[in-house]
């Protein structure tokens, strides 16, 4: 018995040797499409289901579940999601530009609403699919290969005759790898495509001067023509992409801008978010133009409707439109395609030659399995014209033989041995007969009504057919003009039939300049209430209103509408929000909640303090906690355009209770929950970092904190509200930082 061999081996080792060969599966048999017939393997072997399920062009459509299941049990055993989806995706007209299935039922928008589920849709072939994608499989076109588990056969590439990687370009996401390659005009692309067989010498120039560019379902306008040379040299590039926007006139001087066509790129969700983007505009009061948006697209095509107002500006607002949104987009191109085996980055000159040569060897392939044919037909055609010289002499023999095969012996060698013949001279003309196997075959299967006059014409005639087409067949296959021109007439077949006129115009842009109309700065009054509702006024307004303001808000200041607002809170952040965003108008406009321009939120946290950030600059900002601790920081540290920051640190449980920019004289009154005032000036607070937790403000009891602080001006009459009386600040003792305080009698 022979020791088990143990191989010891480093886990990286393994481990790497693992990884590459998984990255290889899904790269090669997974996500990248075959530059020859421009597919990926589900998409190959859903097209094959179809056609060995003879769902043809002219036959009824049947249930995608159907399909879907038997390309799963048979070909693809991946899950069924990834080829019903593979299944919707070469359906749908605004994804590729020569769809390959004709689908039945709800196979989703191009706004990006799903197909329905499989069990309820329904499908079968393109003729397309058919002509120039499946026909000829059963010419030994191509190579068959074993599927998953060896019981089927399955083609490792479809018999493609146009170049379908160019014509409905692909997308896929490998291992360390992804492509990208746009779709592209068919009638174009066959024009290229000639021309290229004619001089493979050709410069990328000189083939997209015949094929300018991409060709998206979706339409739209490529802008960076000239960029266009090298990314098709390359293989990679960025494709830039507009959407048409014409403008309509409307009765009474108004217009409208009407968006026809998208970026290929918007296709799916990011129609809803252009949109909103569209609207967040309008909100953001980045434009005042658009009275109303209205998305009017149907089946016929995308209409996207903006109304405008009277003597808008619609030059600027297209420029608008494509610098803010997703109607000027680019296209990122990565043309890799697996070529001979192997993931390969191809230029478009690269492209055509590995198609070029595929359709020679389709061809080569094809007229090869048909010479053969044509040549087994002739020997038993020649066979059968032979005998029906002799036809007698055969029926001798046949009447003469014992079992059929000394028959068959007599006629391939002359075998005359155990014949009875009529005669010797018929033994004699016996033994010259020198049928092949095959023609000997032939003549024992014959049928006796072939022996009619007519009948023999016609195989007279069948036999010069057979000729013609051999010779026809050698002449293709030796002959490298007129392969040449067959490859030819079928591209010229597939363009007659199925061209459609270019949707997208290549052309060089000048990049979009938008410039914001500068914003003629101005002081404002900022209001805001208990509630958190704010909004800004002209000073003149706030001046004649200014009783009610005042008693409606909490905070009023004046500050510049291109400031930003600060407001604090009591867990210690800063949040900011520009005054440009908050709600702007007459006094009784409506306000809006300070959340929706900032990142605060009153649900989690609660306002101490509100100021404008351009006299928290100028000054100091007076902190005053819960548990006692106070500090001043200059205005300067929070001179952040983040919209939220650290206002000040705490310490656990603690919380910010006051915040006031600091005055000249200023002093500040403590009271605690237990009664105790103390008064101090705001001198003898210390500055600190924004990052310091500060001093000690007040001697506390155990159990004790501060309750509220005042700022008090010595010389002012200022009173508070304690235990439901009126106390002026005057008769809180003076004293300094850091002390217990004293209780006033009520």
């Amino acid at each position: 018995m022979s020791e088990e061999m143990i191989i010891k081996t480093e886990y990286s080792d393994i481990m790497q040797k693992s990884y590459i060969d998984y990255a290889m599966s899904v790269i090669v048999a997974r996500a990248l499409p075959d530059v020859r017939d421009g597919l990926k393997p589900v998409q190959r072997r859903t097209l094959y289901d179809m056609h060995e399920l003879g769902i043809r062009s002219d036959r009824p459509y049947r249930k995608c579940a159907r399909i879907v299941g038997d390309t799963m049990g048979k070909y693809h055993p991946h899950g069924d999601s990834s080829i019903y989806e593979a299944l919707v995706v070469m359906s749908q007209d605004f994804k590729k530009g020569l769809p390959l299935v004709d689908g039945h039922g709800n196979f989703g928008s191009i706004e990006g609403d799903g197909a329905a589920a499989m069990r309820y849709t329904e499908a079968r072939l393109q003729k397309v699919s058919e002509e120039a994608l499946l026909a000829d499989l059963d010419k030994d076109i191509v190579d068959f290969m074993p599927n998953f588990d060896e019981t089927e056969r399955e083609p490792s590439v479809l018999p493609a005759r146009i170049p379908n990687l160019l014509i409905n370009g692909a997308e896929g996401i490998a291992v360390g790898m992804s492509t990208s390659i746009p779709p592209h005009n068919l009638g174009e692309t066959i024009d290229a495509m000639k021309a290229y067989m004619k001089n493979p010498q050709m410069t990328t120039e000189e083939l997209l001067a015949i094929m300018p560019g991409p060709d998206f379902p979706t339409g739209g306008i490529v802008v960076n023509k000239d960029e266009l040379t090298e990314i098709y040299k390359t293989g990679v590039g960025k494709i830039k992409i507009r959407g048409r926007v014409e403008i309509e006139k409307l009765k009474g001087g108004r217009q409208q801008l009407v968006i026809t066509e998208i970026p290929y790129t918007m296709i799916g969700a990011n129609i809803g978010k252009f949109l909103n983007d569209i609207g967040t505009l309008v909100e953001t009061k980045k434009t005042t133009d658009i009275v109303d948006i209205t998305n009017q697209s149907s089946k016929e095509g995308i209409r996207i409707v903006l109304e405008l107002k009277k003597g808008a500006d619609t030059e600027q607002l297209t420029n608008l439109l494509y610098k803010k949104t997703r109607l000027e987009d680019t296209f990122g191109v990565n043309m890799l395609a697996v070529a001979d085996g192997r993931p390969e980055t191809l230029s478009l000159k690269q492209v055509f030659e590995h198609v070029v040569d595929f359709q020679f060897e389709l061809n080569t392939r094809k007229y090869q399995t048909l010479l053969n044919k044509e040549l087994d037909k002739k020997e038993i055609q020649e066979g059968l014209i032979k005998a029906c010289d002799v036809i007698d002499l055969i029926i001798e023999v046949l009447r003469g033989s014992r079992d059929l095969k000394m028959a068959k012996a007599c006629l391939m060698s002359g075998v005359t041995e155990g014949i009875r013949f009529k005669s010797e001279a018929s033994r004699k003309q016996a033994a010259q007969l020198n049928f092949t196997e095959r023609q000997a075959t032939a003549i024992l299967e014959m049928r006796l009504y072939r022996l009619i006059g007519l009948e023999i014409e016609a195989l007279m005639k069948e036999h010069d057919a057979t000729m013609k087409n051999i010779a026809r067949y050698s002449d293709i296959l030796n002959n490298y003009d007129e392969m040449a021109k067959v490859i030819t007439d079928d591209l010229n077949r597939y363009k007659k039939a199925y061209a459609v006129p270019r949707r997208t115009t290549i052309e060089n842009a000048v990049e979009v300049v938008y410039e914001e109309k500068k914003i003629e700065e101005m002081p404002v009054v900022f209001l805001m209430d208990r509630f958190g509702y704010c909004r800004t006024m002209d000073e003149t307004v706030y001046e004649r209103n200014r009783e009610a303001a005042d008693a409606e808000s909490r905070y009023v200041f004046t500050c510049l509408n291109t400031g930003r607002i600060c407001v604090f809170t009591e867990t210690g952040k800063m949040y900011t929000a520009k005054v440009l965003d908050l709600p702007f108008g007459k006094f009784r406009d409506k306000a809006a909640p300070i959340d929706n321009f900032s990142n605060y939120d009153s649900a989690k946290d609660r306002v101490v303090y509100v100021c404008a950030m351009e006299e928290l600059l100028k000054g100091s900002l007076l902190f005053v906690t819960k548990d006692g601790m106070c500090k001043t920081v200059s205005g300067y540290e929070y001179d952040v355009r983040t919209r939220t920051s650290m206002a000040t640190k705490l310490n656990e449980g603690d919380e910010v209770i006051y915040m006031s920019l600091i005055t000249e004289k200023m002093q500040l009154v403590l009271r605690s929950a237990d009664g105790y005032f103390l008064r101090f000036p705001i001198s003898e607070i210390p500055e600190k970092k924004k990052a310091a937790i500060g001093v000690r403000a007040m001697k506390l009891a155990a159990k004790d904190h501060i309750e509220e602080a005042y700022p008090f001006y010595p010389g002012t009459e200022q009173t508070i509200l304690y235990k439901e009386k009126e106390i002026p600040l005057s008769r809180v003792k003076a004293g300094g930082r850091d002390q217990k305080g004293t209780k006033l009698r009520v």
